[in-house]
Order: structure tokens, then sequence, then C-alpha cells
């Protein structure tokens, strides 16, 4: 099976994605810088369970390197045959790029810049990386669709994504280093990062304590579940794009290029109320939440919807999981994971 190098690989999407590849049977080379933007000991826990899976046994090498660190990250490509490259690492958070942009200059685009110069120099067969949902910014056409306008992001996290697939692309073109960029739709599920709202939602109001309610309950977010987001990784990932000897530049589609480069949209094509979504977490806990509605926040976005036809034309998928289903999963992972009784 072909050795696949993760980053981020215990990180909230990594450490689901790095899962799945490790019960198919492949090998996996997995990186984290287990930083501290959230409690490291959740990133411990989950290396922790990578490394118990019977899958785990000569399948499975983790190594602490931080793309920041060129010489650390060419070590790992020059020490392992890779073949192939997931790149989930990144400093997440859309509110915190406001406060902290150099954190993202770091690891969004000087990392990113790293992985593409290691990829060029490894005759990698596929890199496969994370964007994100808040590309579109502005945009008040809805559905998102990957054909549409997406040059007006509202803060700097989109921006340093927007950046990436920019800089991915160049590669694909310069050095014909098949890409893949994904954007991803407010994941949320078991193992997810504490400043996430499903998370934050959920112990706040087994304590007793407010939760805070942006843009009046009005927000529309297309929740898509973990689970939906590792499946459309994977068979993405086993698809590296050609390049299309008939694109046409006037038709803007960027599922394609002249070079081997793709964005694809990985949304549940199902927004739902926040209001209601905190209705179903309430439902599970079996307790009310107490709500502190606010205003909508600078540099959020009122409404997301991701269309998924071209997914589902590359590689037969569509997400499924509805928010009853996931947020019980989450919920019960929580009670477990943290002893509630």
């Amino acid at each position: 099976m072909p050795k696949i190098l993760v980053t981020g690989s215990v990180g909230f999407i990594g450490f689901h994605t790095t899962k799945r590849l490790l019960q198919d049977g492949n090998e996996v080379i997995g990186i984290d810088n287990l930083n501290d933007y959230y409690d490291p000991n959740l990133k411990l826990k989950r290396l922790e369970f990578l490394k118990s899976l019977p899958e785990y046994k000569n399948k499975f090498i983790f190594e602490k390197v931080d793309l920041f660190d060129n010489e650390a990250l060419n070590d790992i490509f020059n020490k392992f045959e890779i073949e192939s490259v997931i790149n989930l690492a990144a400093q997440a958070g859309v509110r915190h790029s406001i406060k902290n942009p150099q954190d993202y200059v770091k690891s969004n685009l000087v990392g990113f810049a790293n992985i593409l110069e290691n990829c060029r120099h490894s005759n990698i067969n596929h890199l496969t990386y994370a964007s994100t949902s808040s590309i579109y910014g502005a945009s008040t056409k809805m559905p998102f669709k990957e054909t549409d306008e997406a040059s007006n992001p509202l803060q700097f996290y989109a921006a340093t994504k927007k950046a990436n697939e920019l800089m991915a692309h160049s590669y694909s073109n310069l050095y014909r280093i098949p890409s893949s960029g994904l954007r991803f739709f407010t994941v949320y599920g078991p193992w997810g990062r504490p400043d996430m709202a499903l998370f934050l939602f959920t112990k706040n109001i087994i304590e007793g304590k407010p939760i805070d309610i942006f843009n009046q309950g009005n927000h529309l977010r297309d929740f898509t579940y973990i689970d939906d987001i590792v499946e459309g990784i994977v068979r993405v990932h086993k698809s590296p794009p050609k390049e299309d000897l008939n694109w046409d530049s006037t038709k803007g589609n960027s599922s394609s290029s002249s070079a081997p480069y793709r964005v694809l949209n990985i949304g549940n094509n199902n927004p739902v109320k926040l209001e209601d979504f905190v209705e179903e977490i309430e439902k599970n806990l079996g307790k009310k939440a107490i709500k502190n509605y606010l205003p909508l926040q600078t540099g959020d976005v009122p409404e997301t919807y991701a269309d998924t036809y071209l997914l589902k034309e590359l590689t037969g998928f569509t997400p499924k999981v509805s928010i009853k289903e996931g947020i019980k999963n989450f919920i019960d992972w929580y009670i477990n994971f943290y002893g509630i009784e």
C-alpha cells in the first residue's frame, strides 16, 4: 500500500482521516506540531487512540514537526518514501486570525509553501489539502459553487486559504504536481476542537453557563459531519486531477485547469439555522441553554451553503449525515470522554 503523509495528523480532521487511512490498510506518516492553540492533551489523547488501533502496528509513524520548520519537514520527505500528501495542518479559527494574523502567516502561508517545495522535490503523485468555505466571503449567491467568484475574503484566515489555492495552482502548472483543494463547510463531530460551536455549546449547557449566539441566532450553516468530510477526502485523494486539454478560461470551471489542479466543496448541501442546531443539542442533553444573543461578528458571514455537484460527479459521493445523528454522536462521545454522569 502507498505511504501517505498526513500533516496535522492529530488535529480534528487529521485524526479522523489518519484513522480511516489506517483502517483501509494504508501506511501513514503523521506529523503535527502539537501546539497549544487548544488543549494539547486532547491531541495527545487522539494520538494515543491512533496508536491503540490494531491497524497501527507497522503502519503508522508519528513525528512532531512544525511545517514552518522546513529543515525538519525536508527530513521527513527524505527519510520516508512518501508517495502522496494530505495537508490538514493549518492555524485554524476565523476569529483568532483577526487578533493573531502572524500565526497564520507562519503556518498557512510559509508552512504551505514548504509543503509545496517538498512535494516538488519528491515527485509526489497527489497533494490534497484543506481549504475552507470561508473563502466565499461576502458572496450572497447560494448555494456556493466552485465556479463562483471567491476573491473577497472577510478575514485573514480565509485570505490565507485562498492564497493556498493560488499557490497550489502555480506549482501544479510549473511542476505538474496534481493538487486538489477541498473547501470544507462547518465541520463537526466527535473529537472536535474545543473552540468550535458544538463543543462550546455542549460544555456550557452541561455546566449551566450561558452560550453566545451571534447574529441573533439567524445564522444558517451547512454543518457537515466529520465522517462525511473524511469520506470526501479519501475518495478525492484516490483520484489525482489531470490536465484538461479542453479547458476554457472563459468558463471559469475551477474543478479543472490546464494544469493538474482542482478545488471542490465538501458540505452537507443543507443549511441549518443556528437556533435549530442549539435545539438539537438541548434535546440530547435534556437541558435548556441559557442564551446570550449577540449581533453578527466582524468577519463573519450570515449563511453558508455548499453546492456539491462536482464532488458527486467526481467521486459518486454526497455527504448525508443529518444534524440529528451527528449531534447525538458528538454528545455521546463528549459524555463518555469527559466521564459525565
